[in-house]
């Protein structure tokens, strides 16, 4: 697919609205990804509000260069489609329940889903993780039983990155052992 092939991180986009329609249809093919028992444990935030999008910049390290995306998905993964009882769980970097790496697992697919789609509808897209839980979940009102998995920022790409180079297919494959 010309997408995957064509997909760069953009950190810098033109100030242009993206359309709900659009949006929409991005994540809907999203939630199309592949997961574990059919799961699901995705959720995602449309922030388009321009506070919103500086106050999670400033958790995302300071990075300013967010804030000329219009718009930020950020993924949630929900433990609760693999544990039902979560009232004293709290997810966050150092947890240690098997059931997080499922779960972060499979909302990572839905979100490489997401930006190749984005990709495909000619918009650009920045895979954000550079922050904590204890400081990104209360600025959405993200309950501590969640784990935000990614921020993409998402908008009309002002910049033209090229790609930057692979590892050879070569040094990357095992056959049958390592």
């Amino acid at each position: 697919m010309k997408a995957i092939e064509n997909r760069r991180s953009i950190r810098k986009y033109k100030d242009q609205p993206i359309d709900e329609k659009l949006l929409l249809e991005i994540i809907r093919n999203a939630s199309l990804a592949p997961s574990g028992n059919n799961t699901q444990p995705w959720n995602y935030i449309i922030v388009d509000n321009l506070e919103t999008r500086k106050e999670i910049s400033i958790v995302c390290h300071n990075q300013k260069w967010m804030n000329t995306a219009p718009v930020f998905i950020v993924c949630v993964a929900d433990i609760k489609c693999r544990v039902k009882e979560t009232e004293k769980i709290n997810l966050d970097e150092e947890t240690s329940i098997f059931e997080l790496k499922q779960i972060i697992r499979d909302t990572a697919i839905s979100i490489e889903h997401l930006v190749i789609e984005a990709t495909e509808q000619g918009l650009g897209t920045c895979w954000v993780a550079w922050y904590e839980q204890k400081e990104i979940r209360p600025l959405l009102g993200i309950p501590n039983d969640k784990f935000v998995v990614g921020i993409i920022t998402i908008g009309y790409s002002d910049e033209h990155p090229k790609q930057r180079p692979r590892r050879n297919i070569e040094d990357i494959i095992h056959r049958n052992r390592w």
